[in-house]
């Protein structure tokens, strides 16, 4: 399994072998094996969905104390 990049690597990743453990044709040990990997793209959603809160965090407390977002781009 390819490690994701992005959030939504992982969310794609976890749909595909969620299907395979799914599919009744699949084997028993195969399916431990996906859930096993199923496991570690949750975590790894889990932890970019966390940065994702942290990073919204600091940006609201930016916006309360008056200051501009440091990304953002006039007129948006």
């Amino acid at each position: 399994m390819k490690k994701p990049k992005t959030y939504e690597e992982a969310v794609l990743q976890l749909e595909q072998l969620l299907e395979q453990i799914s599919d009744t044709q699949t084997p028993l040990e195969q399916s431990i094996k996906l859930y096993a990997q199923a496991v570690t793209l949750l975590d790894v959603c889990s932890q970019k969905l966390q940065q994702a809160t942290l990073q919204i965090e600091e940006i609201d407390q930016k916006l309360a104390a008056g200051a501009q977002p440091a990304n953002s781009a006039e007129g948006e």
